[in-house]
């Protein structure tokens, strides 16, 4: 069967052949897997790719591990429930941000420029904890060129602005490029029906920093203007703490994420550490999770919390949802 490979799909393949850096190797192949035909034709090119690919992965992980130069600046380890990046424009306050809702201690200055590499923490909501990733400003002829792989591969965006700034615009028109760049489309608006294979939606907001400056608001009203409708916003004090309660539910919610407690028979369930699995997952899922034995052997499982009644007996296709208690039986 032929393997019918597109336009694209050359372009991207020409870009991984004249490509120097690991970085540059990694973004091609990334491209090449999500562009090739999914067909009998191509099983064999899109083992090749996942094999090329997983070796270049490996080969940046154990240099990271080694205490290498990080090979791939636009690669951060995934943690927690879901991982977040922020981007703005120097001064916006993303650092002091970070350090706010995590126990990351970024350096916080009054002058641009001060974080020079990603800046993982984890964020903690109620039982789960959630990653926010500080980034270098995005600036005109000073964003980082890796910023884009980072946010690409990342759960979530949030573009953190100081209201006051003295041209927001800019500001705005450079954290769009990066978006662009990284081929994210905000999910709170539909695809358009032309839009490339290599698009991807996710969720990305608009965090107004700064509003204990800005107490009458006229300042974000400015910048809701500039931004338009395009994306949902959000008005927060890193420094004072205000809305940052919210910002957590938030960060969390648009995860889109359910958390199970596993409970073993006659035993009480473990409430402090939850299994946490895309919403719409069902048991057969949870059994996975657990051990792919137990998913083998499954027969039923009792829930506790949206069930009809507490210990209801469901099949593996059963949808949980955000705080069941479920016990397996295999």
């Amino acid at each position: 069967m032929p393997a019918n490979l597109t336009p694209q799909y050359k372009e991207a393949e020409e870009r991984f052949r004249l490509a120097v850096s690991r970085e540059d190797k990694i973004a091609a192949l990334r491209d090449m897997m999500a562009l090739i035909p999914k067909h009998k034709g191509t099983e064999k090119m899109q083992a090749d790719l996942r094999r090329r690919l997983a070796k270049l992965e490996e080969e940046a992980e154990h240099g990271a591990k080694a205490g290498a130069k990080r090979a791939d600046p636009g690669h951060v380890r995934r943690e927690g429930a879901g991982q977040w990046v922020l981007i703005g424009p120097p001064n916006a306050g993303k650092s002091a941000l970070v350090r706010a809702l995590t126990h990351a201690q970024p350096e916080v200055a009054p002058y641009p420029f001060t974080t020079r590499a990603p800046l993982p923490g984890m964020m903690p909501f109620e039982d789960v904890q959630v990653q926010l990733v500080d980034t270098p400003a995005a600036a005109e002829h000073h964003t980082e060129p890796y910023l884009a792989n980072l946010v690409h591969n990342a759960d979530g965006v949030l573009v953190v602005l100081d209201p006051a700034d003295d041209d927001v615009e800019a500001a705005l028109a450079e954290c769009r490029a990066v978006l662009e760049k990284a081929r994210i489309w905000p999910r709170s608006r539909p695809l358009p029906p032309d839009a490339s294979p290599l698009l991807v939606a996710r969720p990305v907001y608009l965090v107004l920093n700064k509003a204990d400056q800005d107490p009458d608001g006229a300042f974000a009203e400015l910048a809701l203007e500039a931004a338009g409708a395009e994306l949902p916003a959000v008005r927060v004090s890193a420094q004072h703490g205000t809305a940052l309660e919210e910002l957590r539910r938030m960060l969390f919610l648009e995860l889109h994420l359910v958390r199970v407690y596993a409970k073993e028979p006659g035993k009480k369930p473990d409430l402090e550490r939850p299994f946490v699995l895309p919403a719409g997952s069902t048991v057969h899922d949870l059994a996975l999770r657990v051990h792919k034995d137990v998913a083998a052997r499954l027969k039923y499982a009792r829930i506790w919390g949206t069930a009809r009644f507490d210990g209801q007996q469901v099949d593996r296709s059963h949808v949980l949802a955000d705080r069941d208690v479920v016990e397996l039986h295999a």
